[in-house]
Order: structure tokens, then C-alpha cells, then sequence
């Protein structure tokens, strides 16, 4: 039993709590592989498969806090023997990283979330994402949608409260309807990658990363339309 107590996380866990971090400051592991959290909104859930197996189930109230304190070690050492806290070790190091009441977070309902329907599906590379995410970021615009027209699915980055606003669009995929799917780009909390993306027209959507076993439900703007 002792053995499971302890654990090093690999980089690939590191870099999706961080993430995790974004969505919500805290989180409630469960035992198991697998990792779940959603926004305090509550319009942002993302689920992710990892490698370790995480012996309890234990709160974290500021992510970023611990995530800090393990960059403190070059190869932290997590013990969960105790029950009220884990020790971050190494060498001659200790931290003690104290647990949150589960009923302070935030976290996702115990059902797995599917799609209501699946509308549209395209992919969404990596290249495609970072320039969406940078234009959005250089031309300050708040949206960005997915919109069907002409026979192609465009993703545009835009300010839609602005008719004069300056935008920037990529074809990502063909389609035989018509839509316009707005998402608030602050919710596009995704790991950089390549994804398949489905999108309901109720309202939420589905981006799984082809890489790593991640994937992100993101609900839609109550203004998107579809046919």
C-alpha cells in the first residue's frame, strides 16, 4: 500500500493541470487515471485519460499554488499517505501541501457528458489554431465562429458586436449547410495541438485533441444559428 501512496507526475500531467488551471483554479482529483474539471461557469468541462494512478481522491484549491510548489524540485516525489495533505519530496526537500473541502470546488457532475447531437464536424491542426489564437490576441476580438457558407466551414475570429471590426478567418473544412456557430474565444481554453471537433447545434461542442487523450466539451454562444 505504501508503494501506491507515492508518485511523480509525469510532464505531460504537469502541462495539462496548468491547463486545467486556466479553466478552473481548483480541482478535485478523484482515484483513477483520469482527470475531469469544469469552469465555475460552468460552459467549459474537459476530461483527460493520464498515465498515473492517483491513490484517493483529494481537492486542490489553487491549482496554480501547487503546481508552482512542484516546480520548487527538479523530480518531486508526491506522497499521499496522510490524509488531510500530500508531501512534495525530494533528496533533502519537503512541502506539505495541505487538501481543500471537496464542497468549496467547483467540479464536473459524476454522469459522462455526450453530445445532444453531432451537426458539424471538422479538424482543426495545430498551425490553424495558433493563428486563430494569435490574430484573436493581435486584433483584440472577442469571438470566434464557426460558420458554414458558400460550401466551406470557415473559423473567424471577430468582434460580432462590430460590423467594422477587423477579423480573420480559415477554411477548415466542406459542408452542405448553413450556420453560424459563436463561441466566446476566452472558453477556446485548449491545449495547443490538433483536433476533431464536433459541434451540436444545442448549443455545445466537442474538441478532442488527436495527441493526447484530452478532450474539451465548450458550450456555444445562445446566438449561434443553424440552417
Amino acid at each position: 500500500m505504501k508503494i501506491r501512496n507515492l508518485m511523480k507526475l509525469s510532464d505531460t500531467t504537469t502541462t495539462l493541470l496548468k491547463n486545467f488551471s486556466s479553466i478552473n483554479q481548483s480541482i478535485l482529483i478523484k482515484e483513477g487515471s483520469k482527470l475531469r474539471s469544469m469552469s465555475v461557469m460552468k460552459n467549459i468541462l474537459v476530461e483527460a485519460n493520464v498515465e498515473e494512478e492517483f491513490p484517493k481522491d483529494f481537492g486542490i484549491y489553487d491549482l496554480n499554488q501547487f503546481l508552482n510548489g512542484l516546480s520548487l524540485h527538479q523530480s518531486a516525489e508526491l506522497d499521499f499517505a496522510n490524509n488531510e495533505y500530500v508531501v512534495i519530496k525530494e533528496g533533502k526537500m519537503r512541502s506539505k501541501y495541505f487538501f481543500a473541502d471537496p464542497s468549496v470546488i467547483v467540479s464536473p457532475p459524476e454522469k459522462e457528458i455526450s453530445l445532444p447531437t453531432e451537426d458539424v464536424c471538422f479538424v482543426l491542426t495545430s498551425q490553424q489554431l495558433e493563428k486563430l489564437k494569435k490574430a484573436a490576441s493581435i486584433y483584440q476580438l472577442p469571438d470566434v465562429s464557426a460558420v458554414g457558407e458558400n460550401g466551406v466551414i470557415k473559423l473567424v475570429a471577430r468582434d460580432k458586436k462590430n460590423d467594422t471590426s477587423n477579423d480573420f478567418s480559415i477554411v477548415v473544412g466542406e459542408t452542405d449547410q448553413e450556420f453560424v456557430f459563436n463561441f466566446k474565444e476566452e472558453n477556446l481554453k485548449i491545449i495547443p495541438g490538433s483536433y476533431d471537433v464536433i459541434v451540436s447545434s444545442k448549443l455545445l461542442s466537442r474538441f478532442c485533441n488527436q495527441n493526447i487523450d484530452v478532450t474539451y466539451f465548450i458550450a456555444l454562444e445562445p446566438d449561434s444559428t443553424f440552417g
